[in-house]
């Protein structure tokens, strides 16, 4: 091949993975995909050449641009940054099974160590600083939820194996038919095809149609009120906006209500900031507890910016912030309050927190970048987190999971509140800052991928974005349209019951991760030692 075949090969592949995303794409491609790349990876390793990693790097970079391209609308520079080095990661860990595949194998088979491998990379990148898993391979079927009812027993890194091991299929059929002109072994390779895409689809579709939800009904009231994040939310009188709320949920709340939900951060006051050590001297909340005068039934769950005081003594992380005037430290928090006709707030601060926004790398070398956080309004730079779970009481014992905006992405991190009871999943978020492009709408899917996984219905309430209910079979209701104002009402159904995804977490993760340990031990000693053995 030459060189220029090559490079199609990587855009041809960098194409599909875009034309397969949600929530607009055809997700069969992405068992494709891979497929140009394998030949590229084939014939580079056959013949002794290089250039794998750039060969990848420009088909992944392909894909995260015309996938996500729409951060650029929150900050320019920020998203080139976040494409180029997402697309680099990714490279890296193809360029480190190419290696292994030479190694282990002299090219000749060895394919399936890209499985454990990329698990393994997606597992990684959901648990740094830089974390960014909106392109993990299982989120492709979020558009598709009769098909990944199974995601139940293995989240969506199950789905990211089943694509992987189809891209491997596909390659092989396509090998057989186009180099090898075996047509016995292409019929081989097409039958295995079949079966590793339609197996797990028509077990999809056994679990859907007979899965049905146990009735325990909860009315939820959601409100969308279309605060523009730019000209609107962090200007306007906090006030005004609280008030503005409140009216849109009146329309919909009755006697049997018991939940309203409100998006991220509606309280904000940039004037006397919400200390979390004196809540109720918020002159905001004081207006949230006048509510109850009319409406003591309901409870209300409501993002909001909040800061504290960081007590003398206190160990402080990377988080921390010093006062301009003065020696003391606070934290800064994205949280989510429940409030109730008693005197007890109870709150959750959001702990997976969006690169270059929330979170800067804490690592020495690069702390000082911290002021190039991108400002998307209210707080910026890095928050303070939790270390440990939360889920928030409603007033008739219903147990809440408080998800915030990108929180929602993260399979074990909700898994993890519904351990703690959770029956229910509240997500609340601002997906504004994108437009009318298929950021919001990709964001909103995700929370699909969240109910089956749970088996938990979910209200999700977006400022500017898109607001709806989803029930525990990941059917979608009352879903709302973008830059409206809006309010819903239904009633959803507990869950008490755990899932073997819930109880188990990311155990395809953690396999993927010992044998991944293992393959890279075995094929760098191998290499050493043919090395040693070439050199004596």
């Amino acid at each position: 091949m030459k060189k220029i075949h090559l490079i199609l090969l990587s855009i041809v592949s960098g194409v599909l993975f875009a034309l397969a995303w949600p929530e607009r794409g055809f997700n069969p491609l992405a068992f494709v995909a891979f497929v140009p790349l394998f030949f590229i990876q084939q014939y580079l390793g056959d013949y002794r050449k290089k250039g794998m990693f750039w060969y990848a790097w420009l088909a992944f970079f392909i894909w995260n641009a015309l996938t996500t391209w729409w951060i650029w609308y929150s900050t320019d520079i920020g998203s080139l940054l976040a494409i180029s080095l997402n697309s680099l990661i990714v490279a890296l860990v193809f360029l480190i099974f190419h290696l292994s595949k030479k190694k282990l194998y002299q090219n000749k088979k060895g394919f399936f160590i890209l499985v454990f491998y990329w698990i393994s990379y997606e597992f990684f990148h959901m648990n740094w600083d830089l974390t960014w898993s909106w392109l993990n391979l299982g989120n492709v079927f979020a558009g598709s939820h009769k098909w990944i009812q199974w995601y139940e027993y293995t989240g969506t890194l199950g789905g990211t194996a089943w694509v992987l091991v189809g891209n491997i299929a596909a390659y092989h059929l396509i090998r057989s038919l186009l180099i090898n002109k075996n047509n016995r072994e292409a019929l081989i390779n097409g039958i295995v095809l079949v079966l590793l895409i339609g197996l797990p689809i028509s077990l999809s579709y056994i679990i859907y149609y007979n899965y049905e939800e146990i009735e325990n009904p909860v009315e939820v009231v959601v409100v969308q009120p279309n605060t523009d994040p730019y000209t609107e939310q962090y200007n306007m009188d906090p006030e005004v906006i609280l008030e503005q709320n409140f009216e849109l949920a009146s329309q919909k709340i009755t006697d049997n209500t018991k939940f309203v939900v409100f998006p991220e951060s509606t309280l904000y006051d940039g004037r006397y900031s919400i200390w979390e050590d004196n809540l109720w001297g918020s002159p905001l909340l004081q207006k949230v507890k006048l509510i109850f005068d009319k409406y003591p039934h309901i409870s209300i769950v409501i993002g909001a910016s909040t800061v504290r005081l960081i007590e003398d003594g206190e160990q402080k992380t990377n988080a921390a912030r010093k006062f301009t005037n003065s020696d003391g430290y606070y934290y800064s928090y994205n949280t989510a309050f429940l409030f109730d006709s008693t005197e007890q707030i109870q709150k959750h601060h959001k702990s997976k927190l969006t690169p270059g926004v929330e979170i800067m790398p804490s690592w020495g070398i690069l702390k000082p970048i911290e002021y190039l956080a991108i400002d998307l309004g209210g707080t910026t730079g890095t928050l303070g987190t939790e270390d440990h779970p939360v889920v928030l009481w409603g007033s008739d014992g219903v147990v809440i999971s408080p998800i915030i905006c990108y929180e929602s992405v993260y399979g074990e991190f909700v898994v993890n509140t519904i351990r703690e009871g959770a029956q229910l999943i509240f997500v609340i978020t601002n997906d504004g800052w994108w437009g009318n492009t298929p950021g919001h709408r990709q964001h909103f899917l995700y929370s699909v991928l969240r109910a089956i996984e749970t088996r938990r219905s979910v209200a999700r309430s977006a400022n500017t974005g898109i607001s709806a209910f989803i029930n525990q079979r990941g059917e979608i209701f009352q879903k709302t349209n973008y830059w409206e104002p809006a309010v819903i009402r239904q009633e959803i159904n507990t869950n008490s019951a755990l899932t073997y995804y819930v109880k188990n977490g990311d155990y395809i993760a953690r396999v993927s991760v010992f044998i991944s340990a293992l393959l890279l031990i075995i094929s760098f000693s191998q290499g050493f030692l043919r090395k040693r053995k070439s050199l004596s």
